[in-house]
C-alpha cells in the first residue's frame, strides 16, 4: 500500500461521492495494482494497494466513516481527530473546550513574547509606586522584599513563573508567618501590576498559600526604646518620631502633615480629611511632652517629615543608634495607643485621638498591653536642654 497527494481536477470533482476502488498501472511500480481517491485536510489524496481486497477494505472503512460522521469529519486527518479527542477528554473535568484552551494558550504565548524579567518588573513597579505618591518607608519595604524575589528568579520571564514556584519560594524564607505573608502581599501587588501591563496572563500568587498567623497583641516600643529613639534621632526627623509616639497619627498622616496644621496656640494638630485614611477631618490633642519635643523645631509652614531622599537614611540611622533591632509593625501608633489607654484610662478618648469609630475596638486591642507605671514614665518623656536627655529615665 502507498499513498500520494494530488490536486487533479477530475479527482477533486469526485470528492463528495462514494469512494471506489480503481485499477492502477505504472511500469515504475508494477507491484501496485489498485488505488482509492478521497479528500483529507482540504486536499485530495490517493492510497495504493497491491491487492483489490486491501483496497476494498480501506474504501469500505472510509465510506462507513463518512456515513456515520459526515464528509467533513472523514476529511479531517486521523491524527488530528485523535489529538482533538484526547484534548476534549482532558478538558472535560474543568468544563472547558478546545476553543477555551486555545484562547488561553495563545494569550500565554503573546504575554510571554512581551513579558519582562523579574528584576525588570520590580524596577518598574517601584517607579510606578513612587510616581503614585507611595511613602518612602513603604517603598523601602517593597524594594527589600521584592529584591529577594528578583534575585531568586534572576533572568526568568514573569509570565513563566508558576504558583508552585511561588509557594516553594515563600516557604523557603526563614521568617515568621506574618513576615512571610508580607512577602506574599508584596508579590501579589507585583504580579497584579504585571497582569495590567500585559507581562503575564494571570497572577500566580493568588493561588499560593498564606501562612497561618496566631493573633497576638500589637507590637510596641518599650519606654526605654522610645526614649533612646528620641535621643538618637537627628533634628530633621525628630518631629516625625515625636508626633508618632505622642499623638498616634498614622504613618501617612504624618508624612502628609504640614507645620501650618500644628496649632501651638490651641495645642491641636489638624488632620485634614484629604490627608486622613478615613477621609474624615479630626483634631488631635498636643500633650505637654509632645509640645516640648516640637517647639525647638517649630516652623510656620512646610512639611514636617524630611524629603523622601533623606527620610529612610535618617529613620534607619536613628533606629540603629537606638539599638532597636526588631521594629514592630506600625510601632509608633501602636505604642501611643497602648500607653495612652493605660495612662488616661479612657477608651473613648484614645479612640478619638486615633480616629477610630468604635471605642470598643480600641479597648479590645490595646487594653493591658502595658502597666500603669510604665505608662506614667512614657508620658513624662521630655527633652532637657540641647542634649535632649530624658527626664523620667534618671529616676524611676
Amino acid at each position: 500500500m502507498n499513498n500520494e497527494n494530488t490536486n487533479t481536477p477530475a479527482v477533486f470533482l469526485r470528492r463528495r461521492g462514494k469512494i471506489r476502488v480503481r485499477k492502477y498501472k505504472n511500469p515504475e511500480r508494477p507491484h501496485l495494482k489498485f488505488y482509492i481517491s478521497f479528500r483529507e485536510a482540504g486536499r485530495t489524496r490517493r492510497m495504493f494497494f497491491e491487492t483489490e481486497k486491501q483496497a476494498k477494505a480501506e474504501a469500505d472503512f472510509r465510506n462507513r466513516e463518512r456515513e456515520q460522521s459526515g464528509v467533513e469529519h472523514a476529511e479531517f486527518p486521523t491524527a488530528w481527530r485523535v489529538m482533538a479527542q484526547n484534548a476534549m477528554e482532558q478538558l472535560k473535568p474543568f468544563n472547558k473546550t478546545i476553543d477555551d484552551a486555545t484562547r488561553h494558550y495563545v494569550a500565554y504565548l503573546k504575554a510571554t513574547e512581551r513579558s519582562c524579567t523579574a528584576e525588570d518588573l520590580v524596577d518598574q513597579l517601584l517607579k510606578a509606586k513612587k510616581s503614585d505618591g507611595v511613602g518612602e518607608l513603604q517603598l523601602y519595604n517593597l524594594k527589600s522584599r521584592l529584591g529577594y524575589f528578583a534575585d531568586q528568579f534572576d533572568g526568568r520571564l514573569v509570565a513563566t513563573i508558576t504558583t508552585r514556584e511561588i509557594d516553594d519560594w515563600l516557604r523557603s524564607l526563614e521568617v515568621g508567618p506574618q513576615t512571610r505573608n508580607h512577602y506574599r502581599s508584596a508579590l501579589l501587588s507585583a504580579f497584579n501590576f504585571a497582569r495590567r501591563a500585559g507581562y503575564a496572563v494571570e497572577n500566580p500568587v493568588e493561588g499560593s498559600g498564606k501562612a497561618k498567623v496566631i493573633s497576638g497583641p500589637p507590637g510596641i516600643l518599650s519606654v526605654d526604646q522610645a526614649a533612646s529613639l528620641l535621643v538618637n534621632a537627628a533634628a530633621p526627623i525628630l518631629p516625625y518620631f515625636a508626633i508618632g509616639l505622642f499623638s498616634g497619627l498614622r504613618r501617612k498622616e504624618i508624612e502628609r502633615l504640614d507645620w501650618s496644621e500644628i496649632d501651638f496656640e490651641s495645642n491641636l494638630i489638624e488632620v485634614k480629611a484629604a490627608k486622613a485614611k478615613t477621609a474624615q477631618r479630626r483634631l488631635v490633642k498636643i500633650e505637654p511632652n509632645l509640645r516640648e519635643w516640637l517647639l525647638p523645631h517649630r516652623q510656620h509652614k512646610g512639611p514636617v517629615t524630611p524629603k523622601q531622599e533623606a527620610f529612610l537614611e535618617l529613620f534607619h540611622s536613628a533606629r540603629r543608634d537606638a539599638g532597636i533591632t526588631e521594629w514592630p509593625d506600625n510601632a509608633l501608633r501602636h505604642s501611643f495607643a497602648s500607653y495612652h489607654l493605660a495612662h488616661f484610662k479612657n477608651a473613648a478618648s484614645t479612640a478619638l485621638e486615633l480616629g477610630h469609630y468604635n471605642a470598643s475596638i480600641t479597648f479590645a486591642h490595646y487594653r493591658e498591653l502595658v502597666k500603669p507605671k510604665e505608662a506614667t514614665r512614657y508620658w513624662k518623656l521630655k527633652p532637657v536642654g540641647r542634649s535632649r536627655k530624658i527626664v523620667p529615665l534618671v529616676a524611676r
